[in-house]
């Protein structure tokens, strides 16, 4: 599964109880299965930071669902402490002789989940000290990346399991263009592994490099797991140049009212067994339903006349009669299955093109308060763009250029940045910062709340520039310190990594000096606490080797280091408990790298616009690039 969102909406009195609902029957299903382990392909949470209703209900569901003494049927034959190098535990949390897992889980982080803050750690990284996750394909490198996967083996079967967290779909492309993503490879036996690699990126196109191209990915690969869609496209399709297939499951609940969210939604039990595999789609039945339907009142003359006076009022009988029908389908199908939300989600989208005027939304939202979950956006308007007719004669058909419908729709916060300035007067355009590195800037403090991600990139950029004019010792003449200034910037802008560095410099600062308020604020709350005397509160496994079969419990015979497990699978923990034939065999397992090829790119499908509330983030921006401080009084 992938993108479940735990948090989602989680003080709304509907849905605030959703996401956490379909974790618990995913985890049901697992448990109901009898699954070796559960793959989580990122988002586990929707926010970066989750509240503490949302930690407490996750930890409640792990340990309900996946402690217990059923025995674990594989073996870890790959270094661990380089699969985990992260953790401060590096090992499976199966092998952990302080805990009992019956269903361990591996789990890439997403962008919504991911690492940030000084000590760049993530909600997964507490689940993971906790032991109930094993959370995997971590990379804090940004010049180079190698992916090691986990060797996994169980009877006859070996897979390798490779993962990739979240990373800005920008840089990543430009690091497999670069050849800097490298998939280790077992040398023995290397055609035997089934691979099996999970990651969370853009697969659709939504810019020239926003999006990962699956010709990017290496072809001995078999099986891609892609997370971030949220559409659910989770039954295997073939890549024909690649010869691997894509399975893409989707988000567990409903995110976002469009009509990638109304597919219904599954989860994969994947049958893998020596290099053959096999998906079955299992349906998830506590998802809200979600009906969703276009109206073009346009294509209705003979219902709608603009000039008529009472048109307005048929419009809104119109929606009417199209939003009961939708609440007539959610009602058949929910009788069918008592585990789903009473309530549906009901959008109706109505273009209102060609001199037609919206009615109030507030008041037809009131007629469904109690009918649907979401009356306040159950009905959106708008209108197509209408273009201009040009003199057919002045038309230069030489610069007419095929475009994607999505690229004008398409709007980021560093693609809002870079249009401001270039559409922007002379006197407020950018002379010392480059646009990408604002634009980063302000990704960071919308995203991430690196309050002083901005402040710190200007301070950081001043500095460097007052260093390299005194270093070429320029006169205090103004034409030639404004030339100097605009020559150091444009060499800038046309060196990626030297901005890079530039970025991440700056956000290092910014965390520091985070760090720094932090501490300050614990101080004087201790200070104030000691004056004041205030108190702190599928197939058959017949034929697996018994060897690999792990007992559970404390006090049952056995030794406590033992935990009545047999040596072969204990040697694969890298915690030094006693050193086998097998260790020695494992931990010297040698891997050739096979570094990513630059292939031809093949145009993904272009998916919806991002939200447009982190625009507000851009005029913080220019507060400080306008006002900051550069030399004497000028400026």
């Amino acid at each position: 599964a992938t993108d479940i969102h735990l948090g989602y909406l989680e003080k709304d009195p509907v849905r605030g109880n959703d996401t956490f609902v379909t974790f618990n029957e995913i985890l049901e299903q697992a448990q109901k299965n009898e699954v070796d382990f559960v793959l989580l392909g990122g988002d586990l949470f929707h926010d970066n930071k989750p509240s503490r209703k949302t930690i407490h209900s996750c930890l409640e569901s792990l340990r309900k669902y996946c402690m217990g003494d059923r025995p674990i049927h594989f073996e870890i034959l790959s270094d661990q402490a380089v699969n985990f190098q992260y953790s401060k535990f590096p090992w499976v949390n199966y092998q952990d002789g302080n805990l009992n897992i019956s269903i361990p889980i591996f789990s890439i982080h997403g962008n919504h989940d991911d690492p940030t803050g000084a000590d760049a750690l993530c909600a997964l990284d507490i689940l993971s000290c906790a032991g109930l996750v094993n959370h995997f394909g971590r990379s804090a490198s940004v010049e180079k990346i190698d992916i090691s996967p986990i060797l996994l083996r169980k009877g006859g079967t070996k897979i390798a399991l490779y993962g990739l967290g979240a990373i800005p779909d920008e840089r990543l492309y430009r690091m497999f263009v670069n050849k800097q993503v490298t998939m280790l490879r077992p040398k023995e036996d290397e055609d035997s592994w089934f691979n099996l690699f999970v990651i969370h990126q853009n697969r659709s196109k939504h810019g020239a490099t926003n999006y990962i191209p699956e010709q990017f990915l290496d072809d001995f690969i078999n099986l891609v797991v892609w997370g971030h869609e949220h559409e659910c496209k989770i039954a295997p399709v073939p890549n024909e140049q690649q010869n691997f297939y894509v399975s893409q499951p989707g988000s567990a609940v409903v995110t976002s009212l469009s009509p990638g969210e109304a597919v219904k939604k599954h989860i994969g039990l994947l049958h893998v067994k020596g290099k053959k595999m096999k998906m079955h789609k299992i349906a998830l039945e506590t998802v809200r339903t979600f009906y969703m339907e276009d109206v073009v009142l346009a294509d209705h003359p003979d219902l709608f006349n603009p000039d008529n006076p009472k048109v307005t009022q048929a419009i809104q009988a119109f929606c009417m009669e199209k939003v009961e029908m939708m609440l007539d389908n959610a009602e058949r199908e929910r009788l069918g299955n008592p585990r789903q939300p009473e309530k549906p989600l009901i959008r109706l989208r109505v273009d209102y093109t060609g001199g037609f005027e919206p009615f109030s939304i507030f008041r037809f939202s009131q007629k469904y308060v109690d009918k649907v979950a979401n009356p306040k956006d159950i009905i959106h308007f708008f209108r197509r763009r209408e273009q201009k007719a040009k003199n057919g004669s002045n038309i230069n058909f030489g610069d007419l250029v095929s475009r994607p419908v999505s690229d004008g729709m398409t709007l980021r916060v560093e693609d809002l940045v870079k249009q401001y300035f270039q559409t922007a007067e002379k006197k407020v355009q950018l002379s010392l910062l480059t646009e990408r590195g604002m634009g980063e800037a302000v990704q960071e403090f919308v995203d991430k709340e690196e309050k002083d991600a901005i402040e710190e990139l200007v301070k950081f950029q001043l500095e460097k520039t007052q260093r390299f004019l005194k270093e070429r010792h320029i006169d205090a003449v103004e034409e030639k310190i404004d030339e100097e200034v605009r020559k150091f910037r444009e060499c800038r802008r046309k060196n990626a990594e030297e901005e890079d560095e530039e970025v991440r410099e700056a956000m290092t600062r910014a965390r520091a000096h985070r760090s720094e308020d932090a501490v300050l604020v614990s101080a004087s709350s201790d200070e104030e606490l000691m004056d004041t005397g205030a108190k702190a509160s599928g197939d058959s496994d017949d034929d697996l080797p018994a060897t690999v079969t792990r007992g559970r419990g404390r006090g049952r015979g056995r030794a406590r280091g033992a935990r009545g497990q047999n040596s072969t699978v204990r040697g694969s923990s890298r915690r030094g408990r006693g050193n086998t034939s097998q260790e020695s065999a494992t931990s010297s397992r040698t891997y050739k790298s096979v570094p990513a090829k630059n292939k031809s790119i093949m145009d993904g499908r272009p998916v919806c616009i991002q939200n447009l509330f982190l625009v507000w983030g851009l005029f913080a921006c220019f507060t400080f690039v306008t006002f900051f401080p550069f030399r004497g009084n000028k400026h």
